[in-house]
């Protein structure tokens, strides 16, 4: 009996032990899977589903999406689109209305009157355009909203959303000029001069910008400032140098993010944005091509997310996997509350304006690289402040970051292994001074 019982206690042992080896070897992994991005050379997540897309074309699909089991969908309308798309690897969802007749809904909200205060996007999981309107739209204008999105049909969904849609002026390092405050996005570069890419609503241009209330730390000059329509911009650095380092972005704790490259995002995607006010917070991607009315202006082709940002955040980095997606432009509530933002989108911003990361970032995601462009300002060589870095350019740099769905499993092996192996340990230790008690009162009478 001892000598059962000694062997069923090493192979428990045992077991716990693989358990421990086996949980470690999947969080292990799970970083080690994390680590490059398609910045890097990787494979985009939805490469599948956009090509799908792409060769299906508008009449027969819908979009793509990453569901939440991290299978991408791909919406179709016909049996035949479904077989081709299941074929390939990828999860088909037959809807009732294409692409084409979705966007030519967003172009029929877009022609209707202005209403502040409202936004709207494809949503491809519901395969319907989403209209918000916010707690400033009036009965009145939500009337006649509604009897236009009538008019277009069951394809667009209307919706009262709290809060109001507000450009986020008042992210990660702050820039600041007179009562404004705003957050640097990327390091960006025309091949002469060095600029930061941030939101265009943030000031025009001419806009002096600095590090410090005191404005005794010179950022540069605002040269160029897109809104509305668009919401981009660039502040030119004052030395005009081209930083030779990474392209980073702060995200607190001494830590930075580098930035490989730029990419176009997708429905589904866990991102990440930093801003002065609030940090580093995350998200996913909940819309692309996104139309908002603010106050200010209408702005279209926006990426919409469920990240929350405040005033401050303004013009901070968008980013997933060491790629740069796009900088704050609004949206609606708060980080306490939690809320919607939207982001002018990187790659589309960087092509306007003729500029590419610096640091050597390559596009991915099929994003064509900005090529440079000669028609922006010869670099200001006054002054000699060192380039801003949104990383800080201090502490450690990562690759990237690290969702807490990725090493869930590994910590949960890792920790039900050691449990069993605290409790085998401690049973068959009792079990040992029982029966030595036993042995010793049978061998003394």
């Amino acid at each position: 009996m001892t000598h059962a019982r000694r062997r069923l206690q090493r192979i428990a042992r045992l077991a716990a032990v693989g358990g421990l080896l086996c949980g470690g070897l999947m969080v292990t992994d799970a970083v080690a899977g994390e680590a490059p991005g398609p910045g890097a050379g990787g494979t985009p997540a939805n490469d599948v589903g956009t090509r799908l897309v792409s060769e299906l074309g508008t009449s027969r699909t819908a979009g793509t999406w990453m569901g939440d089991d991290g299978r991408e969908v791909v919406a179709v309308t016909d049996e035949e689109a479904a077989e081709e798309v299941e074929r390939a690897g990828a999860r088909a969802k037959v809807v009732r209305y294409n692409m084409s007749q979705l966007r030519s809904a967003t172009d029929a909200l877009g022609q209707a009157p202005r209403v502040p205060g409202t936004a709207w996007s494809l949503d491809y999981a519901t395969n319907t355009v989403s209209v918000q309107a916010d707690s400033t739209v009036s009965a009145a204008d939500w009337k006649r909203l509604s009897a236009a999105a009538e008019k277009i049909g069951a394809s667009v969904r209307m919706e009262r959303t709290a809060g109001s849609f507000t450009t986020r002026i008042n992210g990660a390092e702050p820039i600041l000029a007179g009562e404004g405050r705003c957050s640097a996005g990327f390091n960006v570069t025309d091949g002469r001069a060095n600029f930061v890419l941030t939101a265009g609503h943030c000031g025009p241009a001419g806009t002096t910008w600095f590090q410090d209330n005191s404005g005794s730390k010179p950022v540069g000059n605002m040269t160029v400032s897109r809104f509305p329509g668009n919401d981009f911009a660039l502040v030119q650095y004052q030395n005009g140098e081209i930083p030779g380092g990474p392209n980073v972005v702060n995200i607190g704790g001494g830590q930075a993010v580098q930035i490989n490259g730029a990419a176009e995002p997708f429905v589904g995607q866990q991102v990440f944005r930093s801003g002065s006010t609030t940090g580093l917070r995350t998200g996913q991607v909940t819309g692309l091509n996104a139309t908002v009315n603010y106050p200010e202006g209408t702005v279209v082709g926006l990426i919409k997310t469920t990240v929350c940002a405040e005033p401050g955040d303004s013009g901070g980095p968008l980013f997933a996997e060491g790629l740069a997606l796009g900088v704050t432009s609004g949206g609606n509530g708060d980080c306490t509350r939690g809320g919607v933002t939207y982001f002018q989108p990187a790659t589309k911003a960087m092509a306007a304006l003729g500029v590419r990361l610096t640091g050597g970032g390559a596009a991915a995601n099929g994003a064509a690289q900005a090529p440079l462009n000669p028609d922006l300002p010869p670099p200001n060589t006054a002054g000699g402040n060192a380039p801003l870095n949104p990383g800080g350019g201090e502490g450690r740099t990562v690759t990237t970051i690290l969702g807490p769905e990725a090493v869930a499993p590994g910590l949960i092996v890792l920790t039900v292994s050691l449990l069993g192996l605290i409790a085998t340990r401690s049973i068959w230790s009792a079990q040992d001074r029982r029966d030595f008690r036993s042995h010793y009162t049978q061998s003394w009478g």
